[in-house]
């Protein structure tokens, strides 16, 4: 119960990675709040979690308005009374180069990927403040470091992910506010269908995988899950500022 009785809001949270997170910050103990735009899938887990007696809400929040993330945040602390941990989750990944891309879609990129970070760490952090300290658990990735073909919204959206994160380790760590990241590579979620889409689908970038992944296999969500409730916990105390690079051996070679 390394999370007990802390508060968690934690975004993009109806499925794939995000849902693995709550599930974890749930088992370990914490009060989590469940926000995404996928409101039928979120009150699905919300009423899932709660029958099974988890202290557990669902907030409909698009992240990328400045709007819905002062509602979000009002809505944790009227639940729960404070917030004690962030997992920005929240994201996009919609292919193509920088002439393939249209405005709309950097600019939605941007605003899902790295302005909802922005904006939930600036209403999420003076409640923080007042409660003493909390973490912050940014959702980067291996093209944080790395950049592919045909991924250019994307890449600069994680290696902006990275900057931010440790430009707000080092503004608040004298309020005992701990800001990190996670940089995956490959997980299995939909939300990489359209980047599979590139290399000749799903299956053909499984298949590929042992090439570009050295452990040979796609990353769990739960296994993204752990690091995060790592970092969410006093296991990681001395930790602010930190990339943890979870990526099966990507890297390595580079």
């Amino acid at each position: 119960m390394r999370l007990k009785d802390k508060v968690a809001i934690v975004t993009g949270s109806a499925r794939g990675i995000g849902e693995a997170i709550v599930r974890d910050f749930l088992k370990e103990g914490a009060k989590v709040i469940i926000c995404d735009i996928l409101v039928e899938e979120g009150r699905e887990l919300e009423k899932e979690l709660q029958g099974k007696g988890f202290d557990v809400y669902f907030s409909r929040s698009d992240v990328s308005s400045e709007k819905d993330v002062k509602e979000l945040i009002e809505f944790a602390v009227n639940r729960f009374g404070t917030i004690n941990i962030i997992c920005n989750n929240a994201a996009v990944n919609i292919p193509g180069s920088v002439i393939e891309l249209t405005e709309d879609i950097w600019d939605k990129t941007m605003n899902i990927n790295v302005k909802s970070q922005f904006l939930v760490a600036k209403y999420a952090i003076p409640v923080m403040q007042r409660a003493g300290g909390g973490s912050i658990i940014n959702m980067a990735s291996a093209n944080s470091f790395i950049a592919e073909p045909r991924l250019s919204a994307y890449v600069a959206s994680k290696g902006a992910i990275l900057m931010l994160t440790r430009a707000m380790a080092l503004d608040f760590a004298k309020d005992n506010i701990r800001v990190n990241c996670i940089c995956p590579g490959w997980v299995d979620t939909t939300m990489n269908d359209a980047h599979a889409e590139l290399f000749g689908g799903r299956e053909a970038v499984l298949e590929a995988l042992p090439s570009i992944q050295p452990i040979g296999r796609p990353i769990a969500p739960m296994e993204i899950a752990k690091i995060a409730t790592f970092l969410a916990s006093d296991d990681s105390s001395c930790m602010t500022g930190s990339p943890v690079i979870a990526d099966g051996g990507i890297m390595a070679g580079v």
